[in-house]
């Protein structure tokens, strides 16, 4: 065990600096003269992609490098309605770039008051500090909770414990003493101390990792890779279907030059799903806004979709559950302690711990410090111990070691102290032991035959929030586990406070063996008594099982568990560990928030699988057409007018209403799957559907003008076509829904029927049979439609 000697007369060779004589730390002139040398911490840890890289993002991809090479041929070969697609392209780049460069102002902002400000000692003053701001050979003073930020050497140590497990996989905290390394990217578990800066900057590997790990970023989900994964068949479909157009219109047909390259460019823009990528980074976007104004800081993107696939959620009783604060409600002395002495006792431990937790907060805040007593050795409290202890000379010449911790943690078994712990403990209240060690608290078993001496009686201030949070999680089908180092009963009747029903296990009895582990979770709802190694191996558990597991905490001893979770929420008040892991961090410390960044998640993700949908429609009918007309040896029936108003209208402005609207439903995996299952039938019957009407256009019209009238039927095929795809989509119907698909087709009769917007789009129904023969077959193609669609969702249920 670690200890400190707080008293030199006990151990002269290594005397402790006292608050006179420890190290000052840097003076002034010396920060400045390593600023000047370029001694700076000075790795950028951005919480998002900069401005540059934003616009390259948005600006230079494979579709717009192609939409831009067609876009200027068509400005120099056709009217510049024909151009219309590139303007198009133009607008929703613009977008896609202030939409993201708002989301990063958003994240930026909230990163500032969520980041970490380590506590450097310069003149010998504590001042915090950004983490850019720390100077070599700075010394910097660390406690639990707190994160290593930099490589250094430890230069103080007062029961200090670090665990180095997010660097080297070593599950047990490791005991610094002076002289020994620490490195960045470990946090400190027990203890306190200070270390000196010997690697800033990029020469800390481990800091050069972590600012790799928690940097923004749009990759590395499902959604995103999905949408990659479609895009690559996409190109693969087009390349041989704009190669076989180029020779039909261009060749074959030898007809009118500057026409055939605009029917050529016509058949090969809509192939491209533009929009799509667009619309998934503005859904996104918005989402990491809306989340910021409730105070919630997305980390990692890919969060918000990775909360809305949760089914298993994974609390923290304290400071998720219950408030940080505790209070005092009684002290019960045992076997005739004087309550008196009891308090000067619990008065001293409380002094003698520089960064108490909130049970010994508590009682500080009940026990005042008696001045006489001093302490010449400690024993921070650790998670893993369950206790803490110190050792003190009571000013009359008497000495006496202390232990404060888990009363079953300290008793045995058949101690009858513990009956009275466990009727305490069914009502809710924190329990905790004070015992009167006779061994030296370096002694390997410290607690071994201590002899108790008081019950001190904490309550614990429930979150007002967290029963309606808890009853939310329940109607969405998503499991909360409660995963506590207090006592099991005691967890388990603050859960059954909260409405949270189930059987409340003490985690040292679970099995070690994974399968049994996770049969047990399955089994169980509140577990106490959970180590910080335990909660982890209990995520990986019910994550060998198939769940998409969520933990939620504030303290140190949560960190493993936050790292192995698909997703991390910290609490905004927790360590400095708990948010550089966490993807999410409530700033404002609210459990109420969850719900809100779940619905955030399913809307985004439940959106932009049936926006998808309606712009992949569009790929697969645009390819088949291709390939129908190098079968058939035709013209290509449209111009890029025509299907720039047909996508705006049927894709472009109901698919960006539609990826912002709400959306409750669990997001549920196979997102490749479940698109392309609905857009193939579907693209394939508005193909056949419009390429049938174009085929009985050109044997029924004849002339100068037969070429225009031909393509204005298979429009309206293809406009009706792709209208009852968007009213399948849009489907439960709302007010604003019904209105959105009712106005697209207002839109459209307007232009059929404005001899201005005729003219400017190309587009005149001739005649009475060829334009209801196209309404015809565009109803026969719906009804086909529909039942295609649900004959594939019972047919290949994904």
């Amino acid at each position: 065990m670690s200890h400190i000697r707080a008293d030199t007369e006990l151990d002269p060779a290594r005397p402790v600096p006292s608050a006179r004589t420890r190290p000052a730390g840097l003076g002034a002139a010396e920060v400045a003269e390593r600023v000047a040398r370029g001694q700076v911490n000075d790795v950028p840890v951005r919480s998002s992609r900069s401005l540059g890289e934003i616009v390259r993002a948005n600006v230079f991809t494979r579709f717009n490098a192609i939409i831009g090479v067609l876009w200027l041929i068509m400005l120099c070969v056709a009217p510049i309605q024909d151009s219309l697609f590139g303007f198009v392209i133009l607008a929703n780049t613009a977008i896609g770039i202030v939409q993201e460069w708002r989301a990063k102002q958003t994240l930026d902002s909230l990163a500032v008051i969520g980041e970490a400000r380590p506590t450097v000692r310069r003149d010998g003053v504590a001042t915090q500090v950004a983490t850019h701001q720390i100077v070599l050979d700075d010394l910097i003073e660390i406690g639990p909770g707190d994160k290593i930020v930099v490589d250094g050497v430890c230069a103080e140590a007062d029961g200090l414990e670090i665990d180095e497990s997010l660097l080297t996989g070593e599950a047990d905290p490791v005991v610094k003493r002076p002289g020994d390394q620490v490195m960045s990217g470990s946090f400190v578990v027990a203890g306190g101390g200070a270390f000196q800066a010997t690697k800033v900057g990029r020469e800390a590997y481990a800091a050069r990792l972590a600012e790799e790990a928690s940097r923004f970023t749009l990759v590395h989900s499902e959604l995103r890779s999905g949408i990659s994964t479609i895009l690559k068949y996409v190109t693969w479909m087009m390349v041989p279907a704009a190669v076989g157009l180029v020779v039909t219109q261009l060749v074959v047909k030898n007809d009118d030059l500057k026409n055939a390259v605009a029917r050529t460019v016509g058949g090969i823009v809509p192939m491209v799903p533009e929009g799509l990528v667009l619309l998934t980074s503005v859904a996104f976007a918005i989402g990491v806004i809306r989340l910021g104004r409730r105070q919630c800081l997305v980390q990692e993107l890919p969060a918000i979709e990775g909360l809305a696939r949760v089914d298993t959620v994974c609390l923290d009783k304290t400071g998720t559950l219950t408030e940080g604060g505790m209070d005092v409600t009684e002290l019960r002395p045992l076997d005739g302690a004087d309550e008196t002495y009891i308090r000067k006792v619990l008065g001293a431990l409380g002094e003698s711990d520089p960064r108490p937790n909130a049970s010994l907060q508590a009682i500080i805040d009940a026990c005042p410090d008696s001045e006489e007593w001093r302490c010449v050795e400690s024993l921070p409290f650790s998670s893993a111990r369950k206790y803490s202890g110190a050792a003190f000379s009571e000013g009359d010449g008497e000495t006496s070691t202390w232990l404060l911790g888990a009363p079953d943690v300290l008793l045995g078994a058949d101690d009858p102290a513990l009956a009275e712990t466990e009727r305490l403990n069914e009502r809710g209240l924190r329990v905790l032991l004070l015992a009167r060690a006779h061994r030296d608290l370096d002694d390997p078993e410290p607690a071994r035959g201590a002899r108790p001496t008081a019950l001190v009686v904490l309550e614990q201030r429930l979150r007002p929030d967290a029963s309606d949070t808890l009853r939310y999680f329940a109607e969405q089908n998503v499991r909360a586990k409660v995963l506590s180092g207090d006592n099991a009963v005691s967890v388990g009747a603050v859960a059954a406070k909260l409405g949270l029903e189930g059987t409340a296990v003490d985690a040292r009895r679970l099995p070690a063996d994974p399968p049994a582990m996770a049969e047990a979770l399955d089994a169980g709802t509140v577990f106490g008594r959970v180590t910080p190694q335990q909660k982890r191996d209990m995520v990986d558990a019910l994550q060998s099982r198939g769940r998409t597991v969520a933990m939620t905490g504030d303290g140190v001893n949560d960190v493993l568990a936050l790292k192995s979770a698909d997703i991390g929420v910290a609490m905004g008040s927790g360590s400095e560990a708990t948010r550089a892991v966490a993807q999410i961090v409530l700033l404002d410390n609210s459990f109420a928030s969850l719900p809100s960044v779940v619905a955030e998640g399913r809307r985004v993700i439940g959106n932009i699988t049936r926006v998808a949908t309606l712009f992949l429609v569009k790929t697969v009918y645009s390819v088949l057409l291709a390939v129908l007309v190098v079968c058939a040896g035709v013209e290509y029936p449209f111009l890029p007018r025509h299907l720039t108003l047909l996508s705006t209208l049927t894709i472009g402005v109901p698919a960006f209403f539609l990826a912002l609207a709400p959306n409750t439903e669990r997001a549920r995996p196979h997102f490749v799957r479940r698109v392309m299952r609905y857009a193939v039938p579907g693209g394939a019957v508005a193909a056949v559907a419009t390429f049938l009407t174009y085929l009985l256009a050109r044997h029924h019209y004849s002339g100068p003008g037969a070429l225009d009238a031909e393509t204005s039927a298979a429009t309206l095929t293809l406009f009706l076509v792709s209208m009852w795809v968007l009213a399948i989509i849009a489907r439960p119907y709302t007010w604003w829904r019904v209105t959105l698909v009712a106005s697209m087709g207002v839109a459209f009769l307007l232009v059929l029927a404005v001899p201005a917007l005729q003219d400017f789009f190309a587009l005149k129904l001739v005649g009475v049979t060829m334009p209801w023969t196209a309404v015809g077959l565009a109803a026969v193609a719906s009804g086909a439609l529909e039942y295609l669609w649900r004959w594939v969702g019972r047919r290949f249920p994904v």
